[in-house]
Parts: C-alpha cells; structure tokens; sequence
C-alpha cells in the first residue's frame, strides 16, 4: 500500500508532519496497547514500515521517482540492463549521498557526489569485493527505525525487541528517563559496509505512549491523588503509587485540594515525584455532615473567592 496513504499524509508533507502522523497511528495500533488483537499488530508493522521509508530523505526521494516501491525493492531501472541499477543500491552514505537525476554522466549521476566516487573505485572491473579493483572501504548506509514505548518503560529503562519490515530483530536499550521524540543510535546496526568498510549506524525514534495516572515534568512525575475530606481536615496517612513502587504518605491536616506533597528520589533519575491533593467528596448523601455544617460557625473567616471581582472588572 502507498505508504503516504498508509500514514494518512499528503505527497508533499514535511518531515513534521510526517513525524506526528506516524506517533499518533503508533499509539493507537501500538500491540502493548492492543493486546489479543492481531490486525493492530499487523497494522503496526505496516504503519513503522511506512514510516522508516518516508523518515528517510533519499528512501523517500527515490519512491517518489519510482526507483524503488513500498518495499524498499529496486524497481526495473532505466535504461540498459547494466546501467543505473547498480549503482543506485550503492547510494547514500549515512544519507549524505546526492542523486542526480538530470546529469547526463555517469549513468545519471552527478560527478561531485558520492556515487561517482564509488564508480571510480569499481571502475577497473568488478564491484565491492574486488580488492584489485582499485576500491577503498566506505561505511555502509545508515538505517532509520521508530520505536513505540510505554511511559513506565521510557520513565525506569529497560530493553525493547524492535521488529524490522523484513523480519530481523533489533534489541534496543530504552535508557531511563527517554523522552518523546528522543533518538538512539545504534552503532553498527546499518546497512553492510562497501569494501570491507563497516557497517552503517541504526537510529531508532522512540514515542512515548501518555500514562493515564502519571505526567511528567523534567526529571520530577506528577500525580494527582484523591482524598476524602476527612483526611484533608483531620490528617491521614495514606498509600501512594509511584514509579517505582507503593509508598506511603502523610497528608497533613487541613489540606486543601491542590496542597502539593513531594516525595523526594521518586521520580526519573534524581528527581521526585510530587502529589497534589485532591478533596472529594462522599458519593451519596452524608445528613450528619450536612446538619453539622448548617450549624457551623468557622472560628477563622475564609474568602476563597477574595479578588476573583477585580480581575472580573479587569477582563470587561
């Protein structure tokens, strides 16, 4: 399948909105996220197929000329049986390779760039494993991966199995504390090297799925916790789920919602985790509470609302 269509892009999209197109369909078909449902996992692997190919500038450009299909696969070239094909599935050096479609030398390939170095290594008969040939080693090209991965395992670190569009896997290191977005550089993990040169790097973007209970601010998580009323006036203690385990936590009487707790070295790295309060009230109705309240007279008068009429003015 077209794999513009595949990530819902149009032909002329730019790196960006590619790059979102393909972490929002990431998320949604992600198999962690889907579990028991097989055609998510297949849908996966079609949209990171879709993406490894768009993500990578030259890949792109010679799908968009017809070089190659959704694949990846050489298509028949142009011109004679022994012309531009070859040298196409040497292009690109860690993407720094410029092809030139209009140059009338070479088979179509521009003299100052890569390719044409490589036609005077093979120049004297034969190709990459002809030592005699005159050729020098040249690093193999680098290869562009994306990774989806959960919140707790982007936030502690562990080690993720990347399955590749032709079946290879790749077990890649999530450090802790990666962010959304970040980038991991595989050393040697690339394509093959020409000449006996070594082999190309893999870079693998990793999107990080949201959490339904934690957020993260720098190196510190945050967690909204609720609370009964009781405990916000009178003081509780109470169990806390962080990143790294259950802990537990002394409210501190006459809390009020938003009242922030920090426990310190909970959160990613050196960070903490900090807890802000949240005062809810009993579900159903509670007449003692009610007639207690109807009779109480505060020793201490409180304004919650103070200043909320002049900012009113201040906006009209």
């Amino acid at each position: 399948m077209d794999p513009y269509a595949l990530l819902g892009v149009a032909r002329d999209a730019d790196e960006k909105t590619i790059r979102s197109a393909y972490r929002a369909l990431a998320k949604k078909h992600h198999p962690d996220l889907n579990p028991g449902k097989p055609e998510a996992e297949a849908k996966f692997k079609e949209i990171a197929a879709a993406y490894a190919l768009l993500s990578d500038a030259e890949k792109r450009a010679r799908f968009d000329r017809g070089e190659i299909d959704a694949t990846g696969a050489e298509t028949a070239p142009r011109g004679s049986a022994g012309g531009g094909g070859y040298y196409r599935q040497y292009a690109g050096d860690g993407g720094h390779a410029r092809y030139s479609a209009g140059a009338e030398d070479f088979g179509g390939f521009d003299h100052d760039d890569l390719e044409s170095l490589l036609r005077r290594a093979f120049s004297q008969g034969g190709g990459p494993g002809n030592a005699r040939a005159g050729g020098f080693p040249l690093k193999g090209q680098d290869a562009h991966y994306s990774l989806a991965v959960d919140f707790l395992t982007a936030a502690r670190g562990a080690t993720r199995r990347l399955t590749l569009p032709d079946g290879q896997v790749l077990d890649v290191t999530i450090p802790a504390g990666l962010k959304d977005g970040q980038t991991l550089r595989l050393a040697g993990k690339g394509g093959p090297g020409v000449n006996g040169g070594p082999h190309g790097d893999a870079f693998v973007e990793v999107a990080v799925s949201p959490h339904p209970l934690y957020r993260r601010d720098g190196d510190d998580i945050i967690i909204e916790l609720p609370v009964t009323l009781k405990e916000a006036v009178l003081g509780a203690k109470v169990k806390v789920p962080t990143i790294h385990g259950s802990v537990m936590l002394a409210i501190p009487p006459r809390s009020s919602s938003g009242t922030r707790l920090r426990l310190k070295g909970r959160g990613i790295r050196a960070g903490h985790q900090v807890v802000e309060l949240k005062v809810v009230l009993p579900p159903g109705e509670e007449p003692e509470l009610a007639t207690f309240l109807e009779g109480w007279k505060p020793r201490h008068d409180a304004h919650p609302r103070a200043g909320l009429a002049d900012l009113d003015r201040e906006g009209a």
